[in-house]
């Protein structure tokens, strides 16, 4: 069963500067690809931060896929390239297509009048130079591209893992995981569904019926989310979770029928209340 993990890097995100969009809309693709999302961890732009999680994401069962964003511009803290090359011990490299279009890149800097010094220069093309080892991955009419580097074969292999390292640029980090990264686990995984039913109780009144599905179907992950209406949700292999929705159903309109109307609308007129005084 292959695996995912992300890699959140940036300052910005844990200073509540920007709002991280990009670890959510990977999760809801790697579900549609039936690739389960196990870890998703926010780490600043420092190395021995970025390091520590990638270890540890390698660590974890395999084959892996690991996905990292953000970090990979030209600022000084834009480190994203060199943690990971130091953390897999390989040095940096440049790379050629990287580097002809961060020279296209200087090259219209200064002609718009900007002193293109030996120092300005080589901080550019901090963009160009990669963990040695890596393979350029782009989307079709891209400007900023990933960074795919296989260990111990990379997830065509049982033990292997394979990450890649992409921009933080909502735009091109979803043109590369559907031009490249859906096409590389598509049909890796069996199939899993999410079925979802909603009712009118407080949680609660279903605790034991969520324990004994729990119990009954271990593959199959429970989640209940307040609300008004409430939802349930189950996710797993179609057939375990269909019969554990049956019994969810089943459950339910036993409440209905036992004359739970009033824990209904009493729960509804709480739930409103405290809503209300939520600021």
């Amino acid at each position: 069963m292959l695996e995912a993990s992300i890699l959140v890097i940036g300052d910005e995100i844990l200073g509540g500067f920007v709002q991280d969009t990009n670890s959510h809309w990977l999760a809801e693709r790697l579900r549609e690809q039936g690739v389960p999302l196990t870890r998703i961890h926010t780490v600043p732009d420092d190395l021995a931060a970025i390091d520590e999680c990638l270890q540890l994401e390698l660590g974890r069962s395999r084959p892996r896929l690991i996905l990292t964003t953000g970090g990979i511009g030209p600022t000084p803290d834009d480190v994203t390239f060199e943690a990971i090359a130091t953390s897999l011990g390989v040095p940096l490299v440049e790379e050629p297509w990287i580097a002809r279009r961060v020279e296209m890149a200087i090259g219209w800097q200064g002609e718009q009048g900007i002193e293109v010094t030996d120092d300005f220069r080589t901080h550019m093309m901090r963009m160009a130079r990669i963990p040695e080892g890596g393979e350029l991955v782009n989307r079709e009419g891209g400007w900023v591209p990933g960074i795919r580097y296989d260990v111990d074969g990379g997830i065509d292999a049982a033990d292997g893992a394979t990450i890649m390292i992409l921009p933080g640029l909502p735009s091109e980090l979803r043109g590369i995981t559907k031009d490249v990264i859906e096409p590389l686990v598509e049909d890796r995984n069996p199939p899993f569904a999410v079925r979802e039913l909603t009712h009118g109780f407080p949680e609660s009144a279903l605790n034991l019926c969520f324990a004994s599905l729990m119990d009954r179907y271990p593959a199959v992950k429970v989640g209940s989310y307040p609300g008004v209406p409430m939802i349930v949700r189950l996710m797993g292999e179609p057939e375990a979770v269909d019969a554990a929705m049956a019994e969810l159903r089943a459950f339910v309109s036993e409440l209905e029928a036992g004359g739970a109307g009033r824990l209904r609308e009493a729960w509804t007129a709480r739930f409103e209340q405290m809503e209300r005084r939520t600021p």
